[in-house]
């Protein structure tokens, strides 16, 4: 069975278009469709049902996706088996990183990295870290560097780099603030800014608390935490964000001494092995702990 075709059919399934499929690839989309017939014939089988412009797997395709992602993802594992009999750090890494982790604890890591490892190809796709986890699981990144779950993932295993302080904030100019400390059950009245539910920070939240989706007044939901920074500043409601972000514009509130904290760090697969270059990442990042 060619890899090709395999990789073709593994891209169509995900983006459910031939067109996106050949962008993802750097072809051509006629190279994508002779990729899919070709698989279809030797399999003697329709993999893929076009209807009008939506692209769906047949109950055969369904069958054969959990196969070719495991061939492929065994074919890379063989690649870096070999790739790392010699000490020369190459190649392309793929990481799954957050947003905020990106624009704020990242940059002097990679900047460090990429000037002594000059010939890593770094792949860095930004995404919730609930999804970065999730690519870490289906093995389509080597690393996530991330917000870590509270409970560990079964095959995944996370190693903590930064604590993460947290504070229930609210606008400077709150009429709430000036009455000192306020209990949950008041807290659970004003509007709430917050990361979406079952996000690794709105569970550490929820659990602090003691609330639920059930009783919170939640306003709005986002997983850009500069922008609940804004909304908050302006007087939307209240949120969580990091001590690092608060600024002069936001109040910390003091809700019946409750404190927590986030972890965050990197996420990698129990059973794969690491690249060259995915080692000496977690070296680098080891020297930022704290």
């Amino acid at each position: 069975m060619d890899i090709q075709n395999l990789s073709a059919f593994i891209s169509v399934s995900e983006q459910r278009s031939f067109s996106k499929a050949a962008e993802h690839l750097f072809i051509t989309q006629p190279a994508v469709s002779k990729r899919i017939s070709a698989l279809e014939s030797e399999l003697n089988t329709r993999l893929f049902d076009r209807i009008g412009k939506q692209v769906q797997l047949t109950e055969a395709g369904n069958a054969l996706l959990p196969s070719a992602l495991r061939i492929l993802a065994e074919l890379e594992e063989s690649k870096r088996a070999i790739g790392n009999l010699n000490e020369k750090v190459s190649g392309k890494l793929s990481i799954a990183t957050s947003h905020h982790i990106g624009l704020h604890r990242l940059p002097p890591v990679l900047r460090a990295f990429t000037r002594q490892y000059a010939d890593v190809d770094l792949d860095i796709r930004f995404m919730d870290s609930e999804e970065a986890c999730s690519c870490v699981l289906k093995g389509e990144v080597e690393l996530a560097i991330a917000t870590l779950p509270e409970e560990s993932w079964p095959k995944l295993q996370s190693q903590v780099i930064w604590r993460d302080p947290l504070d229930i904030v609210i606008s400077a100019q709150h009429p709430q603030i000036k009455s000192g400390q306020i209990t949950v059950s008041q807290l659970s009245k004003i509007p709430a800014i917050l990361p979406s539910q079952n996000t690794f920070t709105r569970v550490r939240l929820e659990n602090a608390l003691g609330l639920n989706q059930q009783n919170l007044n939640i306003a709005m939901e986002t997983n850009y935490l500069e922008t609940i920074k804004m909304m908050v500043s302006i007087g939307l409601g209240w949120s969580v964000l990091p001590v690092s972000m608060i600024s002069a514009d936001i109040a910390i509130m003091n809700v019946g001494g409750v404190e927590f904290e986030r972890l965050l760090g990197v996420v990698s697969h129990q059973h794969r092995t690491l690249s060259n270059a995915a080692k000496m990442l977690l070296a680098e990042l080891e020297k930022y702990k704290s």
